[in-house]
C-alpha cells in the first residue's frame, strides 16, 4: 500500500476536470503547462500570455499558513477492488476501445433539437444517479460500495458510466473525501462521521454525455465543513445564473471568485469545466477564478461548471495512483457540478431530476 506522502505527477496529460474532474491530453505537452518539484510534490503551472495577470494568484498559498485545527485524520490509499463489467449490448465511448484519453475536442458542443433532447435525457439519469448514490452516504459505508451501485444504476438504466476506462480510471465514479480535491478513486475505505464526500456522476446514454456532481455530508460534520459545502453550491448556483447567450465566459469565473473571496476560500485553478455531449470533454475550458479569456456563450451550447473550494491552501497534489488529488496541507475541499444548456433567454440545468 502506498503511503499519501509519495506522490508525482502524470508528464503526459494535463489535468483537468476528469469525471467532474478528469485528466486530459492536450495538444499542448504537460511540461508546457505544469511542472513537478519533488522538494514539495506540488502540481504548478506554467502560464501562457493569454492567462496574463494571473501568475500570481495561482500558487500564492492565500490561506496556506492557516492553522488547521481538526482531529481528522489524513485520506491513504485503500484497496481497489476489480474492474467492474459492463454488459456487451450497451454502446460504449470510443475511448474506452482504444485506451487512450480524448483530450478536449476541438469546438464547442452545440446541438439541434434532437441533440438537445438527448442531452436532457443522459442529464436527467446523471442527475437520479447522483440522487441516489447520496442516499448512501452514512457512515460504515465503503466508497467501492458506492461505486458499485451507481455502476448497477447506470447500466440498468442501459447507460455507460463514463468514467471507467477513461485513460485508464479504473471505477465507474468518482469519491473524493474530506481534503480529495477531485479524482478520489472509490476503494476499501469506509465513510467516517463528520466526513464530506464529492460523488462525480456521468453517464453515457445514446450518444451523449450527462456530467453532475454534489458534495454530501456523512453524518454530524462541523460548522467549518458545512459552510464550505454551502459556499461552494452557492458559487455554482451565482455562476448558473449569469449564463444566457452572448455573456462572456470569462464571466463564470469572476462571479466565483468574488463569492469565494468573501469567505476567504480558496479556488482550486488547475481543475475546469468543459463542453460535453456528444464526446467527453470538449471546448470551451471553463476558469472558475478570475481570467481574461476569451469566448462568449451561444445558443444550444452545453458545458459544465465544477467549482472546487478549500479552507484553506488550494495548492493541488497527486497520489501515486496518477489520479487521487487532495489539497497541500490537508484541509477540506467541496464541489458542485452541473451540465447546463444555454437557452434563448438563459441558461437550463440539464442535471437536475
Amino acid at each position: 500500500m502506498v503511503s499519501a506522502s509519495a506522490m508525482r505527477v502524470v508528464q503526459p496529460t494535463i489535468l483537468s476536470t476528469f469525471v467532474g474532474n478528469r485528466l486530459l491530453q492536450s495538444a499542448q505537452p504537460l511540461h508546457q503547462l505544469f511542472s513537478y518539484n519533488p522538494g514539495s510534490k506540488h502540481v504548478s503551472m506554467q502560464l501562457s500570455k493569454r492567462f496574463s495577470g494571473l501568475t500570481n494568484l495561482l500558487f500564492n498559498g492565500r490561506n496556506a499558513d492557516k492553522v488547521l485545527n481538526t482531529k481528522r485524520k489524513r485520506l491513504r490509499p485503500g484497496k481497489i477492488s476489480p474492474h467492474r463489467p459492463v454488459p456487451d449490448h450497451i454502446p460504449k465511448p470510443p475511448y474506452v476501445k482504444s485506451k487512450k484519453p480524448p483530450g478536449i475536442a476541438s469546438g464547442p458542443e452545440v446541438h439541434d433539437e434532437k441533440g438537445i433532447e438527448c442531452m436532457r435525457a443522459s442529464g436527467r439519469l446523471a442527475a437520479q444517479v447522483l440522487e441516489f448514490a447520496g442516499t448512501l452516504v452514512k457512515p460504515g459505508i465503503k466508497t467501492d460500495e458506492i461505486d458499485q451501485a451507481v455502476h448497477q444504476m447506470i447500466i440498468d438504466n442501459g447507460a455507460y458510466p463514463s468514467p471507467l476506462g477513461y485513460g485508464g480510471f479504473p471505477k465507474s465514479v468518482c469519491t473524493s473525501v474530506n481534503e480529495c480535491i477531485c479524482h478520489g478513486i472509490p476503494d476499501s475505505r469506509a465513510l467516517e462521521d463528520g466526513d464530506i464526500i464529492n460523488i462525480d456522476v456521468t453517464v453515457y446514454l445514446n450518444g451523449y454525455h450527462g456530467d453532475t456532481s454534489a458534495t454530501f455530508f456523512c453524518g454530524d460534520v462541523d460548522d467549518e465543513g458545512r459552510k464550505l459545502v454551502q459556499v461552494t453550491k452557492e458559487c455554482l448556483d451565482k455562476a448558473i445564473s449569469i449564463c444566457a447567450p452572448g455573456v462572456e465566459l470569462k464571466k463564470i469565473g469572476k462571479t466565483i471568485q468574488e463569492h469565494a473571496d468573501k469567505y476567504r476560500y480558496g479556488v482550486v485553478r488547475q481543475f475546469v469545466g468543459h463542453g460535453v455531449g456528444r464526446v467527453f470533454h470538449a471546448d470551451p475550458v471553463v476558469l472558475h477564478f478570475r481570467n481574461n479569456e476569451t469566448g462568449r456563450m451561444v445558443v444550444n451550447q452545453t458545458f459544465t461548471i465544477e467549482p472546487m473550494l478549500t479552507l484553506g491552501s488550494f495548492n493541488p497534489v497527486m497520489w501515486d495512483d496518477n489520479w487521487t488529488v487532495v489539497t497541500e496541507d490537508g484541509s477540506l475541499s467541496a464541489q458542485f457540478e452541473h451540465t447546463i444548456l444555454i437557452t434563448e433567454d438563459g441558461a437550463e440545468i440539464l442535471t437536475r431530476c
